[in-house]
Order: C-alpha cells, then sequence, then structure tokens
C-alpha cells in the first residue's frame, strides 16, 4: 500500500504541473513575452476539467486493481469468508438499487401528486418492503461506520443471519430456510387465534351470525379450506364489537400480531394501532394486485404475494399459488376498509389447511 500511496503521488504531482498554465518557477525560467503553449505544449492538448477526469480514472482503476487482489486472496486462503464478504458486497449493491428505485417513486408521488393508495402495485410493494428492511439494516449500517467495524459484522453475519440481517444478505440457501423458519412460527398461532374466535363467539347475540362462526371455526380446525362465501357471511362481525380490528381483546389482538410477524410484546393499545396499520396497508396492496391482475406476476413475484398474505408456496406449483391467491383477493376485493380484521384472520381461514394439510402445531 505504501508503493502505491508513493505512485499515485508521483503521478498526480506529474499531471497537476503538466497542467498548470503558469507558475513562479516558469515565470523566472522564461520572459514574460513567451506564451504558455511554447513553454508547455503539452497544456494545449489538456484542460483542467480532463486532468480530474484522468486523475479520477487513475484512483477508480488503483482502487479496483487493489481490491481485485484482495478479493483474489480471500478466496484462495479464507473461502468460507470470502463467501460471507462476496454476499455482503452484493448486498449492498441490492440495497443501493432500492433506494435509488424508491427514490425514483417518490420523487414521481411528488410530481404527480399521487397518493400510497393510488400507486401501481409492483411500486407499492417496493416502498412497503423497502421500510421494513431499512428500519433492520440501519443498526447494522451503523456498527459498520467506524474503521475496520466491518469486520465485526461479518462476524455478526456469520452467527446470526436471520436475526441481524435482511433477505439481502441472505444467500439462496438461507432465504429457503429462514422463510420456513418464520412460517412455522406464524403457523404456531394458527390455532390460538381460531380457540379465540370460538370464545368471541359466545358473546355474538346474533344467533345466525354467531352459528357461522362457530362452524367456520370447525371447519379450518377439522382440515379443511372454507368457501369464499362461508368467509363473507361473517364480515359484520369483523366491522364493530367483538372482532373489529381496535375491538378486539386484547388477548386476541396479541395472537393475531405474529400472523403479520409483529411483536406481540407491546401495551394493548399500540397493538391495535400496528394492526390496523398493517391490515389497512395489505388491503391497498390487494387492491392494487386487483387492477394490475395476479396473472401478470412472475413466479418469484407470486410465491412473495402468497408469503406475505400467509401462505408458504414453495412446496405448491404455480397453479395451485395463483388459486389461493385469487381466492384471497375475492375476500379482499369485497371488504371496506372497516372490515380489515376479518382479511387478517383470512391468514388462518385460507392458509391453515391449503391444499390439504391440518395446521395444528
Amino acid at each position: 500500500m505504501a508503493l502505491f500511496g508513493t505512485k499515485l503521488c508521483s503521478h498526480l504531482s506529474l499531471t497537476r504541473l503538466c497542467g498548470l498554465r503558469t507558475n513562479t518557477i516558469t515565470k523566472s525560467l522564461y520572459s514574460p513575452h513567451v506564451s504558455c503553449q511554447s513553454r508547455l505544449p503539452l497544456c494545449r492538448h489538456y484542460s483542467s476539467s480532463q486532468v480530474r477526469r484522468g486523475i479520477g480514472r487513475y484512483v477508480v482503476s488503483k482502487f479496483q486493481s487493489v481490491n481485485a487482489k484482495y478479493e483474489d486472496f480471500l478466496k484462495r486462503r479464507f473461502p468460507r469468508f470470502y463467501h460471507l464478504y462476496h454476499t455482503f458486497k452484493e448486498g449492498v449493491k441490492l440495497m443501493l438499487q432500492d433506494g435509488k428505485e424508491v427514490q425514483r417513486i417518490k420523487m414521481k408521488m411528488f410530481s404527480d401528486g399521487m397518493q400510497y393508495k393510488d400507486l401501481p402495485y409492483r411500486d407499492m410493494e417496493k416502498l412497503r418492503q423497502f421500510r421494513r428492511d431499512i428500519m433492520k439494516a440501519v443498526p447494522l449500517m451503523m456498527i459498520s461506520i467506524p474503521p475496520f467495524a466491518n469486520y465485526l459484522v461479518f462476524v455478526l453475519m456469520y452467527f446470526f443471519p436471520r436475526q441481524l440481517l435482511i433477505p439481502h444478505f441472505w444467500t439462496p440457501k438461507q432465504q429457503v430456510e429462514f422463510r420456513g423458519l418464520y412460517h412455522s412460527y406464524r403457523v404456531r398461532h394458527h390455532w390460538p387465534v381460531l380457540k379465540g374466535l370460538e370464545k368471541t363467539s359466545q358473546r355474538v347475540k346474533d344467533g345466525q351470525l354467531q352459528s357461522h362462526l362457530k362452524n367456520l371455526c370447525a371447519k379450518v380446525q377439522s382440515g379443511a379450506n372454507p368457501k369464499v362465501s362461508e368467509i363473507l357471511a361473517v364480515r359484520s362481525l369483523f366491522s364493530g364489537p367483538p372482532l373489529g380490528i381496535r375491538r378486539m381483546s386484547v388477548d386476541q389482538m396479541r395472537h393475531a400480531s405474529p400472523l403479520l410477524f409483529l411483536t406481540p410484546r407491546l401495551p394493548g393499545f399500540l397493538i391495535g394501532r400496528r394492526l390496523n396499520s398493517h391490515a389497512l396497508e395489505l388491503l391497498q396492496l390487494d387492491r392494487a394486485l386487483s387492477r394490475l391482475g395476479p396473472h401478470q406476476l412472475s413466479e418469484s413475484e407470486l410465491r412473495q404475494a402468497c408469503y406475505v398474505r400467509g401462505l408458504h408456496s414453495n412446496a405448491l406449483g404455480i397453479s395451485q399459488s395463483r388459486e389461493w391467491l385469487s381466492q384471497w383477493l375475492q375476500v379482499s376485493s369485497a371488504l371496506k376498509d372497516s372490515e380489515v380484521s376479518l382479511l387478517l384472520h383470512c391468514i388462518v381461514f385460507l392458509s391453515a389447511n391449503y391444499p390439504t394439510a391440518a395446521s395444528r402445531h
């Protein structure tokens, strides 16, 4: 590195000397009547902007050369560390790309006077996902700011990748593994949510609605998949008491929070506020997806859409995933903003047994 610094300084000094039009040395050597072009022939070929660009290119090329040697050294001597380093570097690139894309979307919203609910589906999903990713990534980025702290980041990446890193920094194998773990955590709350609904049904005064809700819960608990019409038959119970998004019992809200990967370890009023915000966001996302058409989604987009709504579709075929997403959109397209609590419970109603497996872990 010292040799590199010496060569760089020498090159910069020479370039700077060639770029000067006048200086004290040349004034003492030449008469004032001699032009700069006759004294330094090279000066007429290079402007100051060209010199600056040349310096920039030289610095970048030297940096790239040193970095390539460093990566080659890691790859040969420390292959596991190199894999970690390469994953981190590619993750940073992806984050920067997402940041630029989010900036473009926000500029478009500002210039066109658009609201979040009016955005196209892909732009809305990008904003939603980036906001969650950046909230988790900021602490790790702050740790990596001090000199040499990036090595601590690599250590944390190695030992706690799922807890500390966002999907940008996961390997393909880790993405499959961690999604499965997160989904299993969500599945563990299916049964408590259903038992809570059964308990709440005792407070429903309308006998017909009470019967519909009990039958719906019993059907899901037996391992069957309910019809869209059976779910919509109880929609009125989810707009006010006892199952509205802010009228549910605190215990029911705590059981429902992990369905959206939200922590249940908060005061009741905060849990209700967060559930309402995230459920409304999901409803707006559904409306944007309905405008686009689910058949327009690529395979990765389709599986991501199913995962966000409660279905881990890695073991399912494309046609099964599209069928399930179509059923979900049939329910959400019929709901008002005041009925988002039903959309939240659909994570259990529609995905607990789809396509055949019962969820009673």
